[in-house]
């Protein structure tokens, strides 16, 4: 130490805490931390710019072509009809639209039901672009809920049905296999009953 009472560069700097761990802590040097800082940063860019490039189309696919119906859903369609009856005093209301490509629907509604319960009923009707006309009626009441009606609504069979042999063969198979269980474990308990 020399005399004019602050520590000298010969000396070793003391540090104002002491390491709680048996090996000595290395700290590294600061160009040590750029270069890791820098050599991380860059590995960040070259990874999304490879994300980037992976979600980039391959090829060139030809956008798909548009039908002619498809380019009519682009064109205004006006609504020629509107009328709509706002709920009255009882809560009645009716609602009658059509539109210039040929959708047509109708609905009326009164609180009919049981505690007031709006019960309604009306339809729809417009063709497809194939041509063909689609029509559907409905009912919403209390007594069946939604009841909608449609030639173009699927139909279940009517039940009972005929069930294919192969379905009747594996329910007599399961009750088989149920009926031998069921005696197992009643030969097992008549075993335990017979030890005690």
């Amino acid at each position: 130490m020399s005399g004019c009472g602050c520590p000298c560069f010969d000396e070793p700097p003391s540090f104002p805490y002491k390491s709680t761990r048996s090996r000595p802590v290395v700290i590294s040097s600061s160009t040590e931390l750029v270069h890791s800082t820098s050599f991380n940063m860059k590995f960040m860019i070259l990874a999304s710019l490879v994300a980037t490039a992976a979600c980039f189309p391959q090829y060139d696919a030809p956008a798909p072509e548009r039908s002619a119906a498809a380019s009519r859903s682009d064109d205004f369609i006006p609504i020629l009809r509107s009328d709509i009856v706002l709920p009255d005093a009882e809560g009645r209301y009716s609602v009658d639209t059509e539109t210039g490509n040929a959708i047509f629907r109708s609905e009326t509604g009164a609180p009919t039901g049981p505690d007031g319960a709006i019960e309604k009923s009306g339809s729809v009707r417009f063709t497809f672009p194939t041509g063909e006309e689609f029509e559907l009626t409905y009912v919403a009441d209390a007594a069946g809920g939604y009841q909608p009606q449609s030639s173009w609504i699927p139909v279940a069979p009517e039940f009972p049905h005929p069930i294919p042999q192969f379905v009747l063969d594996q329910i007599a198979k399961a009750a088989e296999e149920d009926a031998a269980a069921a005696r197992s474990e009643n030969q097992g308990s008549q075993r335990t009953s017979n030890y005690s």
